[in-house]
C-alpha cells in the first residue's frame, strides 16, 4: 500500500476540511446547513458561558458564517438532535442515539455525572418527580423553588436539579427542548417513542467501533492517540483497533512531516488528499473559534498539529489565568495564530477585545492584521455588537 507524504500544513488543511473550516462559506447558511455541520462534526459540545455567544452557537458560526441561532434550538425541539454526554455534554444527531445508549444503561460508570448513593437515598422523591412528569408533562429545573435561598453554583444544586440530572444521565429523561437555553426535561419514551432496546441496541463492541469510525471521519486526519478523546471512550484506542479500517480502505495511511507515529486520512477526503499531496489544498478561512471547538478541545492534538498550547481558563481562578476568562482561538488560513479575551456588550452594541495575543513567531504583518480585523468585525456583526473596542494588542499592531 502506497503511503502519501504530507507537510504539517497540508495535514492541518485536511483536518480543517473535515471539520468544515478550510474555506469561508460560499453562500448564506440555511437551517439544513446547521444540521449538516453538526453531522459533519458528529458532536457539538454544549457550554453555558455567555460573555460572547454560547459555545455551540459560536462553533456553528465559525463554520457557517452569519446564521440564525434559533435554528439550533428548533432542530433539538423537532427531534433531529438529542443531548447527552459524548465528548462532554453535547448535541448529537438523533440517528446516533444508539451509540450512546449503553452509557445510559450503565450510568454508574459515568463518574460524577451519576450518583448511585443519591438515587438510593432519594428514591421516593425521584419516583414522585417521574410521576409528576408523566402526569403533567415536561419540566424545567426552575419550575422547582429552592428551599433556603440562592445556591452557590453547580456543587450546590437544589435537590430537584440533581434528580433531573441523574435521571437524564440514566436515560430515563431526555431534553425535549431548551427555553432561553434552559433544559426542558421529558420522559425518554415520549421524546423517542420509536426506540426499542430489544430491537435497536447494538452490542457495546459495535457501538465503540462505530464511535471510532465517526471520530475518524470528523477528524479527517487521525492518529490512534487522538481518536478516543472525541467520544471520551473508555480505554485507549490502539493502532490494532484502527487496523480493520485501514484494511478496508476507510483509513488511508499517510506520513506527516513532524508528527511521530502512524497517521491516517479518512477516505471521504480522498480528493482533498490528492490536492494536498500536490500542494494544491489551500486553507483560506479566517474565523474566531470557541474554546470548546473540536479543533482545540483535545489539547495534545492541538499542540501536535497546530503547535498551539491551549488551556481553557474560565474554570481557573482569576489570579492564575494567563490570557483571560473566555479566550477564543484565532484561525487564519490554516494556522492558529493567536487568541483573544473578548466580551460582547449587547446592550451597548460593543464587541470588546480586552486583549489580543499572537502566538510566538507570528508577526503582525499587514495581511494578517487585515484577516484578523475582518474576522473580528464579521463576528461582532453577527453578535449584534458591531462596534469593535480594543484593549491590549500586540506590539506593532495598528488599530
Amino acid at each position: 500500500m502506497t503511503t502519501t507524504h504530507l507537510s504539517l500544513a497540508n495535514a492541518r488543511a485536511l483536518h480543517l476540511a473535515a471539520q468544515g473550516l478550510l474555506t469561508p462559506p460560499r453562500r448564506k447558511a440555511s437551517r439544513d446547513d446547521v444540521l449538516a455541520a453538526i453531522r459533519r462534526m458528529a458532536l457539538l459540545q454544549i457550554d453555558t458561558i455567555s460573555v460572547v455567544a454560547r459555545s455551540p452557537y459560536l462553533v456553528l458560526y465559525s463554520r457557517l458564517g452569519h446564521y440564525d441561532p434559533a435554528w439550533l434550538d428548533s432542530l433539538l425541539a423537532d427531534g433531529a438532535l438529542f443531548e447527552y454526554w459524548a465528548h462532554e455534554a453535547c448535541f448529537v444527531p438523533v440517528e446516533d442515539y444508539r451509540l450512546l445508549r449503553h452509557r445510559m444503561l450503565d450510568p454508574a460508570a459515568m463518574g460524577w455525572k451519576y450518583s448511585v448513593s443519591w438515587m438510593d437515598k432519594h428514591r421516593a422523591d425521584i419516583d414522585q418527580l417521574l410521576a409528576h412528569i408523566r402526569q403533567h408533562g415536561p419540566v424545567r429545573s426552575r419550575d422547582f423553588a429552592r428551599q433556603g435561598g440562592k445556591g452557590n453554583g453547580w456543587w450546590d444544586w437544589k435537590p430537584e436539579k440533581r434528580h433531573l440530572e441523574v435521571l437524564f444521565t440514566s436515560g430515563q429523561l431526555m431534553v425535549r427542548q431548551r427555553e432561553n437555553f434552559q433544559r426542558v426535561y421529558d420522559l425518554a419514551e415520549r421524546v423517542l417513542p420509536h426506540w426499542d432496546d430489544a430491537q435497536h441496541l447494538p452490542t457495546p463492541a459495535s457501538a465503540r467501533h462505530d464511535m471510532i469510525r465517526a471520530s475518524c471521519r470528523a477528524l479527517g486526519l487521525v492518529q490512534a492517540g487522538w481518536v478516543g478523546d472525541y467520544y471520551r471512550l473508555r480505554g485507549k484506542v490502539s493502532a490494532t483497533e484502527l487496523a480493520p479500517l485501514v484494511d478496508s480502505g476507510e483509513l488511508l495511511p499517510v506520513q506527516v512531516e513532524g508528527l511521530k507515529g502512524d497517521s491516517y486520512v479518512h477516505h471521504s477526503l480522498q480528493d482533498a488528499l490528492r490536492l494536498a499531496a500536490d500542494g494544491q489544498l489551500k486553507a483560506s478561512a479566517c474565523s474566531v473559534l470557541s474554546p470548546f471547538d473540536p479543533v482545540v478541545w483535545h489539547r495534545a492534538r492541538a499542540s501536535q498539529l497546530f503547535g498551539f498550547d491551549y488551556r481553557i481558563e474560565c474554570y481557573t481562578p482569576a489570579p492564575k489565568r494567563q490570557y483571560g476568562y473566555f479566550v477564543l482561538p484565532l484561525l487564519v488560513r490554516g494556522q492558529l495564530v493567536g487568541r483573544l479575551d473578548a466580551k460582547a456588550h449587547r446592550a451597548q452594541g460593543v464587541f470588546e477585545v480586552k486583549a489580543l495575543y499572537l502566538e510566538p513567531g507570528i508577526k503582525p504583518g499587514k495581511r494578517l492584521q487585515q484577516d484578523i480585523l475582518k474576522a473580528l468585525q464579521q463576528c461582532a456583526d453577527w453578535h449584534g455588537t458591531p462596534q469593535l473596542r480594543f484593549g491590549r494588542v500586540p506590539d506593532g499592531w495598528l488599530v
